[in-house]
């Protein structure tokens, strides 16, 4: 940023950061009034890009309509739409399909009267993708769900719940939640997880070690080997969280415990409908009496409707298409797509440790977030931006999702105009 915008007196409204409305101040409700003070400012400086509507599908090309009505044809790295299955359109006639024969909605609990035999279809469908014998799967109707509902009704008061510190949100709640005690480990460290293991598994307590695939902030892969080897060194239990990395990682995209060849170690593994499969829900992946357990246990489960049949019967087709050659092409082609934009992006701006097709952009300071958003959408690019404390103080992020339908010339653009970004807002190397 040139000298004299960095003497520019800043708008009030990038002073504030999310967290800054997060505490309860009490009766008179002041956070939630000044949250909303803060969103209007936002709007009327015609900066706001969240919640911006979108009026075409998540394909690398997208119209939206911003709040104040003015319509953008935007290039789109801000979806996980990774295999492009959320439109294909084999997924969306087997959606329609599902939907003429089974109706709108489950309206009931998977375990009372929820469950409609195209849930069984998928659940069987699952499990013979993973191959392993003994083992079944448990349909959430969110990948949140899913990690909340596992690891709260897997941990009980007095036992450990130990998290990789990059993990998702959804974990710690789960974590939480479960009344166990919470510990955390620095990322990917085995050596740091060791010590903590070393000293908490001489009690005869149940302990849970969780991390990911693929990391939704760093874009890196979970250390696994040497984790899984750690944590079962120390008769601790392990839930992999396949969110970003289902479909997608491995030869058969049976994710990172496939990359890794530690699926048969593995205890918990999470899956996501809404990123490979272009759908929502998620699943647990465990021995068939931890998925009886789960089924009855798992609050979120128990308490949810079941997933709505329209979108399980596109799931199932997605499933179809990944395992068969389309899925192998596909997986190809954004590991491709992924490699292109890092060399585009390299030593011109910070990528961290990315090795996905998440990559992050490190812009540092979280003030500049709402401009850099706007500036970005403007040059006709949508992207997810994170700031603290979705991320660490000073360490705000422009994150990039590849998909493998993005074209060479599309991901080209991509990184000029965040090139261009950088020089803007000062964070270029």
């Amino acid at each position: 940023m040139s000298e004299q915008k960095s003497k520019e007196k800043k708008p009030s409204y990038t002073e504030f950061t999310l967290d800054m409305f997060s505490r309860s101040s009490g009766k008179n409700h002041a956070e939630i009034k000044q949250f909303n003070q803060w969103r209007e400012d936002v709007i009327s400086a015609d900066k706001y890009t969240f919640e911006t509507p979108h009026l075409t599908p998540q394909t690398p090309e997208i119209v939206v309509r911003r709040i104040h009505g003015d319509e953008h044809r935007l290039f789109n790295f801000s979806s996980y739409n990774y295999l492009g299955y959320a439109n294909h359109p084999e997924v969306i006639n087997a959606a329609k399909d599902a939907l003429d024969k089974f109706g709108l909605g489950a309206t009931g609990s998977p375990l009372l009267n929820g469950t409609f035999d195209i849930h069984k279809q998928l659940e069987h469908a699952l499990t013979d993708f993973f191959g392993q014998e003994g083992y079944g799967i448990s349909l959430f109707s969110s990948g949140y769900g899913a990690n909340i509902g596992v690891v709260s009704s897997y941990i009980h008061k007095g036992d450990y719940v130990v998290l990789d510190h990059s993990s998702h949100a959804s974990l710690i709640d789960g974590a939480v939640m479960s009344q166990g005690t919470l510990k955390l480990f620095r990322h990917n460290d085995a050596e740091f997880l060791e010590r903590i293991l070393k000293r908490i598994a001489k009690d005869n307590r149940r302990i849970l070690v969780c991390v990911e695939g693929v990391y939704s902030t760093d874009g890196d892969y979970g250390n696994l080997k040497d984790i899984v080897t750690v944590t079962k060194k120390y008769g601790a239990s392990i839930l992999v969280d396949e969110a970003h990395s289902l479909l997608v990682a491995g030869a058969s995209g049976q994710g990172a415990v496939e990359k890794f060849d530690v699926l048969g170690d593995v205890d918990l593994l999470i899956g996501t409908f809404s990123k490979s499969f272009g759908g929502v829900g998620g699943c647990l992946y465990a021995k068939q009496e931890l998925i009886n357990y789960m089924n009855y246990y798992a609050r979120s489960r128990m308490f949810s409707c079941a997933l709505d049949p329209a979108v399980t019967g596109g799931i199932l087709k997605a499933l179809e298409l990944a395992t068969g050659p389309d899925g192998y092409a596909k997986r190809k082609r954004i590991v491709e797509n992924a490699d292109h934009l890092r060399s585009l992006l390299i030593n011109k701006v910070d990528i961290g440790t990315s090795q996905s097709w998440v990559i992050p952009i490190i812009f540092g300071d979280e003030r500049k977030s709402i401009p850099l958003a706007d500036y970005l959408m403007r040059k006709g690019y949508d992207f997810s931006i994170m700031m603290f404390p979705a991320v660490k103080k000073n360490k705000s992020i422009i994150r990039a999702f590849v998909t493998s339908e993005h074209t060479k010339e599309q991901l080209e653009g991509c990184a000029e105009a965040l090139i261009d970004a950088a020089k803007e807002y000062d964070f270029a190397l």
